[in-house]
Parts: C-alpha cells; structure tokens; sequence
C-alpha cells in the first residue's frame, strides 16, 4: 500500500517497525516518528493537543489535510497545463517523475494519472509501465490510452471489437423491432439523433483528435465490411466522420478526403432527398478525384453503400421518375436521373471496389437507363390508365383488364442487376405506400428471383412489412392472402430463418385482420421445430395467444 515511499525518502510502515523493534523507549521513539514524519509546521505542533481535548483522533486530522492538499495540488495541475508557459509540460514532467513512484498508492494514484492525462506526450517508459499494469491501465484517462494505442494496434483493436459487435447487434435488433409502422422505421431517425447512439458517442472519445487512431478504426471497418458484407459497417464509417464533424475536429476532418462529400450527402439524407443544387456538389466532389487519388472511392463507395445514403438516393430516383413520367421526358434526359444511378452504383460496388483494390467508378449499364427504367415506367402508365378506365362512366368503359405479368425486361434486370433490382424494390414500397392492391398483387411475385435475393434481405423486408400494414384490410381476402405469403414470403421462409422472423412480427401485429382460414395455415406453417427456440418461438407463441 505504501511502495514507492522509501524511493523518495520518505518513511513507511517498515521504518516504524524496525524503529520500533530496536528501540527502548517505544513512546518516545513514537514521538520521535511523529515529529519527523508528521507536518512540518512549528505552529501546528502546539495546536494539536487541542484536538485532542475534542475526541478528534490525528489519523482523521492527518487524512482531512491530506485529502485537501492532493485536491488542490490537482487544480494545479490542471491549471499548469491549461496556461500559456512555455515550460508548463517541463514542469508537469518533473511533477511525473517525483510522484510516479507512489503510482500504486491508491491516495496518490489520482495526482500521477492527473498529470499523465494533461502531458500531450507521456515518457515511453512510463506509457510502457502503465500499459503492462492491468490495474493501472484500466484507471488512466482517456488522453492516457491514446497514446498508448496508436503504437498498439491489437490492443486498440480489443478495446474496439466489443464496441462495432455491439454497433451490429444495435442495427440487427432495430430491423427485427416488434414495432411495426410506415412512420416510425430504420430509417425514421436523423443523422444527428443517430449520432447520439453509444457505440457513435464511445469511438469519438477514444480517437479524440489522433488521426492515427482514426484511420485504424476505418480499416477495422474496411476489414470487416470485407470479411462479413455487411453494410451496417459502412453507416458506422459515416457517422463517425459526421460525430467528428459535430465536435469541429479539424484535425481530422481537414485530412478526410471524404469529409465535404459526407456533409454534403448527410443533409441529404436528413431531407430523405437529393435536391438538384446538392447533387452538382456531390458531382463536383466525384468529379474531382484526381489521378493519383483513386484510392478515395473506396471509401466514397462505402459511404454510399451505407444503407441511409441508398435509401435516399433511391427515394430520390422514384420521385425524379415521377417528375419525368408527369412532363412526357426519358430518363436518359435527365442529368439529375443519370447522377443519381451513378452514385447508387458506385455505392452498390463498394465491396467489390474495396476486395479488388481496383479503384474504378463502376460502369453503369446504359441499359438500365434505356429499357429497365421505361419498363418500370409501363408498370407505372398500366396503373394509371387502369384507375382512370374506373373512373370512367359505365357507357364510356373498355373491357380493360389489369394486367397480370410485368414486362419480361422488368423482371430479368431485377434478377441480373444490382442498381435495377434495388430501384424495383423501392418501386414496389411505393406502390404499397399508396396502398395500390393491383400494382402490388402484380409484382410481388416477380420478386421471388432478385439479384442476390435482395428481395430477402433484412431492410427491404422491414419496410415492406411496415408499408403492408397501409393495406391491413386486404388481408380478409384470399387473393391478397395468397399474392403476399404464398406468392411471395413464403416461397423463401423455410431456407432463410430472417424471413420466417419478419412473416411472424407483420402477423404480430396484422393477425387480427388475416382472414382466419388463411391465418390457421399460417399458423401451422410457421410454427418453430421443437427444438428450436429463441425469438422465432417467442413471436409465434404470441401471435398463437392472441
């Protein structure tokens, strides 16, 4: 408890004990300790009888000056290394050296670790003791732990790892929320309010403003974006950018090649949409990669991949769409249109940029602009011509029928690509959006086969299970019944446990309103293998009891 005092000269316990056991006098050579050992103030010595008289033991006298003085010699510390002298880290360095020693003690250990936290560059010797002490290691500050990481990358990473599992299992359990609304999603939080998150909150204060250990972290998500596909990394790589950003670190900030772009693209996404004046500087920032500095689309691309930055970009393209579909116009005359599916594409090719160190924008197929987008766009003038046809008077109708299939281009572009198929995902949560029953029974079906089951995937089913919810009345009727479980969820449940999830939170909240014969089969469908357990039980034992 006492290691470190006799290195500065100063007795212990052990002095007492061996002053004690060679002694003849033991009150007087206590006496003499006390004088040695004790305050050095001639004033205080004939003030201390007094305490005495008043029952106050000296150990609690002793304790009280002691705490008051550590309290005011760790002002001072902070006021030193908050001032202008140019020799204030000197002489926080000579406070180091005489107090380290008493590192252990858990009196003085608060004084050592406040000067090691205000010294912009521990001595290596000392950052080397800290760091081989598990004790001490875990009580330094924060300023502390920087400088002993960015020379200690496995370290750094073990205090990492916990906090991006913890990021991963955040952004899972949002997807599998028993919430189930059109208003309130994924993607229904701000930038800034996402930024708050813990995990967001935690990163930024242990990188503070060290640029190494700022790029480790973006290479831990690199690394694992590679290692696992999964995108929740890259909304992780921009809002720590954009947390930075909150908190004015120019000192990285200034060196991020990405960070104008990312501010740029953030305010999109707090619109849900990409105005023309944005997209020229989002342009001008793609535009302006020089020769020499490919290597920045890797990282621009995985800012793209980051599922907010594509559900904005996609919102963006259907409403652009819309626009064109309203003034007669193709999309390939719509500069705005063509930036927007340049963006989306360099944003769905981020793994492949990233694995293959190829740091090409990838080609957009012209033919996703020229024959996909008019086909949608079919789909789109089928619908409208059919609302108007019933609109119509009875004497003034055709005998038009809605049409059943999709256009054969429209469903082999939604299997063959990737830019295609994720636009057609977001055509079909805008149909259901506008609760259109027709458009929806339509294509559906045609999403059984996408390119890389997109259709399966965790976010689309999430806000299609959140936009069914607009057409809660439909599912009395068997035909809407067969179109969305049969036609469609159904078709992929048993293989893919995520889909047998996502059918039980839409029946969690819709069982109420699915025609009985139908939800019986249902039931029977889904019920978990016995010796299954966990959350699939759990959803469908509470839909069996409601």
């Amino acid at each position: 408890m006492f290691a470190g005092l006799p290195e500065l000269g100063i007795a212990n316990g052990e002095d007492l004990k061996e002053t004690l056991t060679n002694c003849t006098e033991p009150l007087k050579a206590i006496d003499q300790f006390q004088m040695e050992n004790g305050i050095l103030l001639p004033t205080l010595q004939s003030a201390l009888p007094f305490l005495d008289l008043h029952g106050t033991p000296r150990l609690e006298f002793h304790q009280s000056v002691f705490d008051e003085l550590r309290d005011k010699l760790m002002e001072r510390v902070a006021t030193i290394a908050e001032g202008k002298e140019d020799d204030r880290y000197v002489k926080l360095e000579e406070l180091l050296e005489k107090s380290f020693p008493l590192v252990k003690m858990p009196s003085i250990q608060p004084v050592v670790m406040q000067v090691l936290k205000h010294l912009p560059k521990v001595p290596e010797k000392k950052l080397k003791l800290v760091m081989a002490d598990k004790e001490l290691y875990k009580v330094c500050a924060v300023q502390v732990k920087r400088q002993i990481w960015q020379d200690n990358q496995a370290l750094f990473g073990d205090e990492v790892s916990p906090l991006l599992k913890q990021y991963i299992v955040e952004k899972e359990a949002a997807l599998f929320s028993s919430d189930l609304s059109i208003l309130h999603n994924f993607f229904s939080s701000s930038p800034k309010a996402r930024r708050q998150g813990e995990v967001v909150l935690r990163l930024t204060q242990m990188i503070g403003k060290n640029v190494k250990l700022y790029d480790m972290v973006l290479q831990f998500l690199r690394t694992l974006f590679l290692r696992t596909r999964n995108v929740h990394y890259c909304t992780l790589r921009a809002e720590l950018l954009m947390s930075l950003h909150d908190l004015d670190i120019s000192e990285i900030c200034s060196v991020d090649p990405c960070h104008k772009f990312t501010w740029c693209l953030d305010a999109c996404i707090r619109e849900k949409f990409v105005d023309g004046k944005r997209a020229r500087e989002l342009q001008g920032f793609l535009d302006g990669v020089k020769k020499g500095q490919e290597q920045v689309l890797g990282d621009l691309s995985m800012i793209l991949c980051d599922p907010f930055a594509s559900n904005t970009l996609v919102l963006s393209i259907i409403r652009n769409l819309q626009e064109l579909l309203s003034q007669d116009a193709l999309p390939r005359d719509s500069p705005d249109l063509l930036l927007l599916l340049r963006m989306l594409s360099l944003g769905q090719g981020a793994w492949d940029i990233i694995d293959s160190q190829v740091f090409k924008e990838p080609r957009l197929d012209l033919e996703v602009v020229t024959r996909f987008l008019p086909a949608m766009m079919t789909v789109v003038v089928d619908d409208h011509t059919f609302i108007v046809e019933q609109k119509l008077p009875s004497e003034e109708k055709t005998s038009l029928s809605y049409p059943a299939a999709v256009p054969d281009v429209f469903s082999r572009y939604l299997q063959d690509n990737r830019v295609a198929c994720e636009m057609g995902l977001y055509y079909v949560l805008h149909i259901a959006k506008l609760r259109n029953k027709n458009a929806l029974q339509r294509l559906l079906p045609a999403l059984v086969d996408t390119y890389n089951d997109m259709a399966f995937g965790d976010i689309f089913l999430h806000l299609l299970t959140g936009h069914l919810t607009l057409l809660s009345d439909e599912f009395g009727s068997e035909e809407f019944c067969s179109v969305v479980f049969d036609g469609f969820l159904l078709t992929s449940f048993s293989s893919k446990e995520n889909v047998h999830r996502h059918i039980l939170r839409m029946l969690l909240h819709l069982h109420h309103k699915v025609l009985p014969s139908c939800l019986e089969t249902l039931m029977k469908t889904l019920e978990p293998p016995k010796f299954r357990g966990g959350i699939l039980k759990s959803f469908w034992f509470c839909i069996n009891d409601s």
